[in-house]
């Protein structure tokens, strides 16, 4: 004999997993399953007839006679509905989350809402474990970055400090050099028909070549400990990107195909055109390098309108609008284990004596002194983008003329308080300006300045003084003895960028400075610009 139709439903009822609990509209249950009894810890006929809040714990009670109402509102039979994480109570008082799925059946004695009740423990654990590794992965994630950009920081103040020492010592080898070029050239006029000075010439001319490459740098090495002196103005990326696609096309050569994806209407930026021009022959450079067979480089802008969000992510961005320009290449990609240590100075995967190790770093460096950030995806056997990220200027951006190098006008005798506290460089840089008609006063010490430009009898028109001296530095000493002499011009001399002149590496207005290491024809040249300033500069004001 086959079972009924109400036997084979019952049957059901009893083997389904989850417990099954029927209520009246007036709260109270008229039908539990025998999973219920298990999950709940009551005994069927301890059930029936109580009200369902007996399930509930007190602080959940609120919302379960709301669901219920929803569904006696519309009597209607109906499948269960999408699961309702709730709480649910055992009759121990121990208290677990439960999956609620509730449904309608309509009964000659009345409506009945069927709640389908399952716990959910399992689920919410793997919920909490999964975004516990997660956010732990997460905070590595941002610590390791955290941990890198310190590294670069450090590394950044060092080679800042090691690149100021040296270009003092590049400017006495420089500026001798010279001297000792000019008496080998009286020499070999006087010798006339002979070429016995020759072999000596070329020694120099070696010793000029090498003190020029240790120029070229130091400056790499400030500009990625972000000492460099810039000067920023509003300028539109895309015209820079454009302006250099024939460079950047004869550096990569035949064997790189070179693609732009420029975004219109790209939010202008403040940067040093130069600098950016750098940044972009750099990057295209060291795409080259990983492309041996040839392959595609590809620049793209695009504007970023970072939010909290994105910024959480990225500890170096704060919340803003930013530029981005990208530079990818096709190339062999680099391990995880590489990409940690791109950006410091000095390190190179190309073999020795191919590479200084400055290119990434010197990227790096300037995007930062601009107030932007850099990143680097990269992938064995897929290649490598580089990001950079540029605040978005307020300004509309604009073509400015460029300058022309500026000219030593004839000097009219006039007198410089020098002071420099590296002795050989206050020699040669005295030397330079007497030579040139200029009187010259000269002293190693800032405190020693104020009196003698106290006591010089005559009238003193430039004061030439170091940034960076020890026990008072140059603006202090300027400011001095402008309270002494009014009407005194001032031309700084530093190796580099330093907050006492500058705001973010930017030359403060109307100050005039000569970066070291320095030429004869630059030291003249900024004496004049100091002595004869251009309309619009109070004296005394520079």
């Amino acid at each position: 004999m086959e079972d009924s139709p109400t036997d084979l439903a019952g049957g059901l009822l009893e083997a389904a997993p989850d417990a099954i609990i029927g209520v009246r509209s007036d709260g109270k249950i008229v039908l539990v399953n025998a999973q219920t009894e298990r999950l709940f810890g009551y005994g069927r006929n301890e059930l029936i007839g109580q009200s369902i809040d007996i399930l509930v714990p007190d602080a959940a009670r609120a919302a379960h006679p709301a669901h219920r109402r929803a569904y006696l509102d519309d009597p209607r039979p109906r499948p269960m509905g999408a699961g309702l994480e709730l709480a649910a109570r055992r009759r121990d008082g121990s208290e677990f989350p439960a999956e609620i799925s509730l449904s309608s059946i309509d009964t000659p004695d009345g409506v009945i809402v069927a709640a389908a009740v399952r716990d959910v423990t399992g689920r919410l654990d793997a919920r909490i474990e999964k975004e516990r590794l997660r956010a732990e992965a997460q905070r590595g994630r941002l610590e390791g970055q955290l941990h890198q950009s310190q590294r670069l920081e450090s590394l950044g103040q060092l080679a800042g400090g090691v690149a100021h020492d040296f270009n003092n010592l590049l400017g006495v080898v420089i500026n001798y050099a010279t001297f000792v070029a000019e008496e080998v050239a009286q020499a070999a006029a006087a010798d006339a028909g002979t070429d016995r000075w020759s072999d000596v010439q070329r020694d120099i001319d070696e010793i000029q070549r090498a003190a020029g490459r240790a120029t070229t740098l130091t400056h790499q090495l400030l500009a990625f400990g972000r000492r460099e002196i810039i000067q920023p103005r509003v300028i539109d990326l895309n015209q820079v990107v454009t302006d250099m696609e024939h460079l950047l096309r004869r550096t990569l050569g035949e064997h790189i195909m070179l693609e732009t994806s420029l975004q219109p209407d790209l939010w202008p930026v403040m940067a040093d055109p130069g600098q950016i021009e750098q940044v972009l022959t750099n990057l295209a450079v060291n795409a080259r390098d990983a492309m041996f067979g040839g392959g595609v480089l590809t620049i793209d802008t695009t504007n970023i309108d970072a939010d909290y969000e994105y910024a959480a992510e990225r500890p170096d961005v704060k919340v803003g609008r930013y530029t981005q320009f990208r530079v990818s290449d096709s190339g062999t990609g680099m391990s995880p284990e590489l990409v940690t240590r791109v950006f410091e100075p000095f390190f190179t995967t190309k073999p020795k004596g191919e590479g200084s190790g400055l290119g990434l770093a010197t990227v790096y460096g300037i995007i930062s002194q601009a107030g932007g950030h850099s990143a680097i995806y990269s992938e064995p056997g897929v290649g490598t983008t580089i990001r950079c990220l540029l605040p978005a200027a307020t300004a509309m951006a604009v073509t400015a003329e460029e300058e022309a190098t500026p000219k030593a006008s004839a000097c009219n005798g006039e007198t410089v308080l020098l002071v420099e506290d590296q002795s050989a460089l206050l020699e040669v840089t005295r030397r330079l300006l007497t030579r040139n008609g200029y009187q010259v006063l000269t002293t190693a010490s800032a405190h020693d300045a104020i009196p003698i430009a106290a006591g010089h009898p005559g009238e003193i028109h430039l004061l030439l003084t170091d940034v960076i001296m020890p026990h008072m530095q140059g603006k202090e000493l300027a400011d001095r003895i402008r309270t002494i002499r009014p009407g005194i011009r001032v031309l700084y001399m530093s190796g580099y960028a330093h907050p006492v002149l500058t705001t973010q590496g930017k030359i403060d207005p109307g100050v005039i400075l000569l970066e070291k290491p320095f030429s004869e024809h630059l030291l003249l040249a900024k004496a004049r610009e100091a002595l004869e300033p251009r309309s619009g500069v109070i004296p005394g004001r520079q």
